[in-house]
């Protein structure tokens, strides 16, 4: 046998176990360490940018052309865009997890230049950017200045140029970026007044700043090939382009041969250094501030990125001006670290539980020693498969190892536990006594291992964001078992031998008085199980009502994707009417921020007015905050305190005071997502798309329409949209007929118009190592009017000075300053939550149900972000657990060499699924991912108790014993130990059900279901098997029985005589005490003749010690007589049912046999008598 080699050889057996733990701790300290593993979906972001074109222009020059080609690109999942008013176009490519994104990034890039040809010229010139971007922000950075003495300019230049490369060059930061455009350029504001009376135009500052601010290669004096003699060869240095204004106020727009009138740019307009793009405002806790978002990159340790940033930051700050300075707004992985060090906390925890449960029960020092070994070998050997796969040290990881704890120890026990039972029975020496409980227990060892390993594997399969979190949980776990079950084999029988010795039984004490109450409670489950066997209808209404209650609990439990947790920090979006200025979403996002002093529990408000959390786009009217909120332990020092200050209560104090605070702005509160990455909201993201050719007006009231029906409903809240196709625009009508009469061009006309009200790019300046753009734009004042569009004049072809109003007119309209595409059609974008008491489930249900009744032909609805996910992993997992319990039936019929005997356990699971469902039912809980992955892991450890009861039952039947009796007593004999690891299992993740702080929502759907589960599987369960066990096994047996006998009479007919199987099967056929060596004789005609061999006692079998000893004699005489009861009944209906008369004859050779085995007795007993009377 496998185990004997480490049985003789314990040292060697250690050995193993030390490179494994040896191997555990290196692995361990190169594993990368996340909140998730990288579960979000790749994401490649185009950014292209079209000055001064309205959102509609923006959205079909620019954002269609790439749209069409970028559509369909390998791997995609879908593609969202915004195009605004600003002539920002944003558009994120969606790719399945698991795609390289570099090559996503090429594909896409190559897909963008086929579109190039296509593009505006203008928008091609400010470049297009494509690049790797995760919307997980790890960390966001404030750059701000004390006081006034800096410019909100000079602050963003300088995180620009100086801070985030640096960032960038710390490993796992490469992503880094300042939010909004923080690059400089050197800005030209033009008069119009002083352009028309000097007769200037557009085209000529532009023309002229071009022509005269160019950098010229000028050559080299003396470069070969030269003259003969040619001693020195040097450069020719020609000017290169100002970085100074007062270098582009001095260049000449216009001037006379005689040079008696100079017109110079400083007499038309005038410069300074500022910034490319006034698109965002930015302000912490009211001060101007340029923010720096570190963005999580696949593959980085993120605590170690965070580290390192705050140490790259510490040393950069030495070098700062004075007066200024920097402070991590948000770091998520605050919440990370907490997490972690909550879970790992329970770790320990869940150890000790479970330590103390085996102490408790095996009541020996040495052996709880020894069965805490396998704790740690397989955890720490673990880290090597978790390194060899490509995991990471995350909360899915860990919880796999909390819940690993209770599994790991399992198999151990079951060896410790036996080698006692066997030293203390029949009174052997530790060596022996092993080596008899191996050879008793290796099978079902083998067969818990291979089907938890059946019940994992197939998770390991599974697609999309649902797969990565049913893997990295379930692969981890398998892992840990199939090294538990390694050592139980190797060193768990090694250690028993060389340390375990006989220790007398308690005989007072408190380990006396536990070990009489569970003698007792044996006693009892016995008679309960027997109880049970005598009301057969009873057992079928009871598990019948259970599927039915299972059924109907699956219905009204609400789903959800994962539970929504506390990270530290929350988001508002900030929305205000309809064109409105930047300047006056500023002022209400400092209005409100100054309403939000007096909520308790946020640390930091940092505002980023002009950006749009809700679509990702730039809008004036928009605006966003990140909330730091205080750290956890101050939040949630007492019960009171974590009322007041939890996320959920903060947002609910925003949104009142964002309402309360009188400005005409809507206060959108929003929780992270659960999962970063997944969205940007913690809610839906749900989208309504234009598939025909409606008008953004149209889309706008079936949104509308959609909006109403849908607030009605309870299972919704918090229903918004940023779509809006009613802003105020401004509509110019172009006189082409009398433009051509006045010789004007058309491209002259609107390229003034797009310079002036927009802005135009003139030429490049170097600075800082870097090319900036040098921009130019009417001064504020001379745009600020549409009146001001009639001061502009454009040069005609016979050199006169036309004004625009006499080929343009003006008139107020309606239109969308943003327009969004979902896999390139218009679409209007729909966030919310589920209303309390609703799971997110529920919620989507009730909009899908609505957009099919509201939205007209041509619409249709589609999901991103987290919802999306949701949405796809649909019944994905219900074919997880289809496979785990098909793959655990076949391991099983392979182990067992039965197709009967796997229905026996395949029937536990249902009452672990019971008491999930009622558990997290009752405290409130959703059916969840967690959930679902409790729920696999209540499927393996069903079948494993099952297991235990059906292994030893098979054992005492192949001894002889009848079928109730040997399932009866197999479940008396392995009480203890199941009952021992079930609650050394809910130990080990009672600690994640009755959870608190970081990230404690997710612990307590996990350990609720499976704490819930486990009390059903301990209690229910084991008063069930035996009887499936009896229905399986006994029909198999008598169906058996039937064939062997018909198959026995043919072989007789050609006087082949039976093999050892169907001799065998014959015997078992009635469901009796047999004598398992007895000789079975069948002639060619059917007649069956049994003799049982010499010396077998039937009743001698039937009374054997079933490891009850801790009971008095009285207790056991009453269980026996129990027992003999129900044997006596069940042999009743045998004769009955049996229409082969085999239970008949076999009745007539065992009441031979105990006629023998009385007279046996009897003489042996004279002769003793006779001897003492000697």
């Amino acid at each position: 046998m496998f185990s004997n080699f480490f049985i003789k050889r314990p040292i060697f057996a250690i050995v193993v176990s030390l490179v494994i733990v040896i191997s555990g701790l290196i692995s361990m300290f190169q594993l990368p360490i996340e909140q998730y593993p990288n579960m979000a979906p790749v994401q490649i972001m185009v950014t292209a940018s079209y000055p001064g074109a309205d959102a509609k222009t923006v959205a079909e020059t620019v954002a269609a052309p790439i749209e069409t080609q970028v559509n369909g690109v390998d791997n995609m999942i879908y593609m969202t865009s915004s195009s605004s008013s600003t002539g920002t176009m944003m558009l994120t490519v969606f790719f399945d997890i698991g795609t390289d994104p570099d090559i996503a990034q090429v594909q896409v890039q190559n897909r963008v230049n086929i579109a190039q040809p296509y593009l505006p010229s203008e928008v091609i010139q400010n470049g297009l950017q494509i690049e790797k971007r995760s919307s997980s922000i790890l960390m966001l950075i404030g750059i701000y200045g004390k006081g006034d003495r800096y410019s909100r300019d000079y602050i963003n230049n300088y995180a620009n140029v100086y801070v985030v490369d640096a960032i960038k060059r710390v490993k796992g930061a490469g992503q880094s970026a300042v939010m909004g455009n923080a690059n400089q350029a050197m800005r030209i504001w033009l008069n119009p007044d002083r352009m028309a009376s000097l007769g200037i135009t557009t085209s000529d500052i532009n023309s002229a700043v071009a022509n005269q601010n160019k950098r010229f290669a000028a050559g080299n004096i003396g470069a070969a090939p030269a003259l003969p003699g040619t001693i020195q060869t040097f450069p020719v240095i020609a000017p290169s382009p100002s970085v100074d204004p007062k270098g582009y106020e001095d260049i000449i727009i216009r001037s006379n041969q005689d040079q008696s009138a100079i017109v110079r740019l400083k007499d038309v307009a005038s410069v300074d250094l500022g910034s490319q793009s006034y698109d965002v405002s930015s302000n912490m806790n009211g001060l101007p501030t340029s923010y720096i978002a570190v963005y999580q990159q696949a593959g980085a340790n993120a605590l170690d990125v965070a580290k390192n940033v705050r140490k790259t930051l510490e040393q950069l700050k030495a070098n700062f001006p004075e007066g200024l300075d920097y402070k991590v707004a948000i770091d998520t992985t605050e919440f990370v670290r907490i997490s972690i060090d909550e879970v790992i906390k329970t770790l320990f925890e869940a150890v000790l539980l479970v330590i103390g449960v085996i102490y408790i029960f095996l009541q020996s020092f040495k052996s709880t020693a020894i069965a805490c070994t396998a704790i740690v070998v397989a955890l720490t050997g673990t880290f090597v498969g978790m390194l060899a796969l490509g995991f990471t040290i995350n909360l899915l990881t860990l919880f796999g190892l909390v819940l690993a704890i209770g599994l790991v120890v399992d198999d151990a026990i079951v060896v410790v536990e036996n080698v006692e039972r066997n030293m203390a029975e029949k009174a052997m020496n530790p060596v022996d006594a092993t080596i008899l409980a191996m050879s008793e227990v290796s099978g079902p060892i083998i067969a818990t291992v291979l089907v938890l390993a059946s019940v994992f594997v197939p998770a390991a399969f599974m697609g999309g964001t649902t797969g990565m979190l049913y893997k990295q949980f379930a692969i981890t776990i398998a892992i840990s078992v199939a090294i538990s079950g390694f050592v139980a084999l190797t060193l768990t029988p090694a250690l028993c031998a060389a340390w375990l010795s006989h220790e007398e039984p308690k005989t007072h004490g408190f380990f006396f008085r536990f070990n009489q109450l569970f003698g007792r409670l044996t006693v009892k489950y016995g008679e309960w199980t027997r109880a049970l066997f005598r009301r057969t209808l009873l057992v079928i209404i009871l598990f019948a009502g259970m599927g039915v209650a299972i059924f109907q609990m699956f219905r009204v439990l609400p789903t959800g994707f994962v539970p929504s947790e506390d990270q530290g920090y929350v988001l508002a979006a900030i929305m205000l009417p309809s064109s409105a200025s930047l300047q006056r979403s500023t002022e209400a996002m400092d209005a409100i921020e100054k309403a939000l002093d007096p909520v308790k529990g946020i640390e930091t408000k940092n505002s980023i007015g002009g950006f749009s959390l809700l679509d990702g786009g730039v809008k004036t009217n928009a605006g966003t905050f990140f909330m730091t909120l205080a750290p956890f332990d101050e939040r949630y020092k007492n019960s009171q305190t974590a009322k007041e200050m939890s996320a959920d209560a903060i947002m609910q104090q925003m949104q009142y005071r964002g309402m309360a605070s009188q400005m005409q702005a809507l206060v959108v509160p929003i929780n992270p997502p659960a999962i970063p990455g997944l969205g940007t909201t913690g809610g839906f993201e749900f989208w309504i798309q234009d598939t025909g050719s409606g008008t953004p007006q149209q889309l706008g009231d079936v949104l509308n329409n959609f909006l109403q029906k849908a607030r009605q409903r309870p299972e919704l809240t918090g229903l918004t949209s940023t779509y809006n196709a009613n802003n105020q625009q401004l509509k110019i009508n172009f006189d082409r007929d009398k433009a051509q009469l006045l010789g004007l061009s058309t491209a002259d006309v609107f390229n003034t118009l797009q310079s002036q009200f927009g802005s135009a790019i003139s030429s490049q300046f170097s600075q800082f190592s870097r090319v900036w753009f040098v921009i130019m734009q009417s001064e504020p004042k001379y745009r600020a009017k549409p009146e001001d569009i009639d001061k502009l004049y454009v040069r005609n072809s016979n050199g006169e000075m036309i004004p625009l109003s006499a080929v343009i007119t003006t008139e107020y309209t309606n239109g969308a300053t943003s327009l969004p595409h979902y896999n390139g059609f218009p679409a209007a974008q729909v966030i919310g939550n589920a209303a309390p008491g609703y799971s997110s489930g529920q919620g989507m249900k009730a909009l899908e149900e609505v957009a099919a009744e509201v939205l007209p032909p041509g619409y249709t609805y589609g999901w991103t972000g987290i919802s999306y996910e949701q949405q796809s992993s649909g019944s994905s997992s219900a074919i997880v657990f289809g496979f785990g319990l098909l793959l655990v039936f076949l391991v099983l019929a392979a182990q067992y060499e039965s197709w009967a005997l796997p229905g026996s356990v395949i029937l536990a699971v249902p009452f672990g699924v019971i008491g999930a469902l009622l558990a997290t039912w009752a405290r409130g809980l959703e059916n969840d991912v967690y959930f679902q992955i409790g729920m696999l892991v209540m499927i393996g450890l069903a079948a494993k108790n099952a297991i235990l009861i059906v292994e030893f039952a098979v054992e005492l039947r192949h001894k002889g014993m009848d079928l109730v009796r040997a399932a009866i007593d197999a479940g008396e004999l392995r009480f203890r130990p199941i009952i021992m690891t079930s609650l050394a299992f809910i130990g080990g993740t009672f600690p994640l059900a009755i959870a608190t702080g970081a990230g404690a929502a997710s612990r307590h759907s996990l350990g609720t279901g499976i704490v819930g589960g486990m009390i059903g599987v301990s209690t229910l369960a084991l008063l069930f098997v035996p009887i499936f066990y009896v229905w399986f096994e006994g029909w198999a047996e008598r169906s058996g029985a039937k064939s062997a006998l018909k198959l026995a009479a043919k072989l007789s007919s050609r006087n082949i005589p039976i093999t050892d199987k169907l001799r065998s099967a014959i015997l078992r056929g009635p469901g009796t005490v047999y004598d398992p060596n007895a000789t079975v004789k069948v002639s060619p005609t059917g007649e069956l003749t049994i003799t049982n061999s010499p010396g077998f006692n039937p009743e001698g079998l039937e009374n054997q010690d079933i490891g009850i000893g801790d009971l008095t004699s009285q207790e056991q005489q009453a269980n026996v007589k129990s027992a003999d009861e129900l044997t006596d009944l069940e042999r009743d209906k045998s004769i009955k049912s049996d229409k082969t008369e085999i239970t008949k004859v076999e009745l007539a050779a065992n009441e031979a046999s105990q006629k023998a085995a009385d007279a046996s007795q009897k003489a042996a007993d004279a002769d003793k008598n006779k001897g003492e009377g000697k």
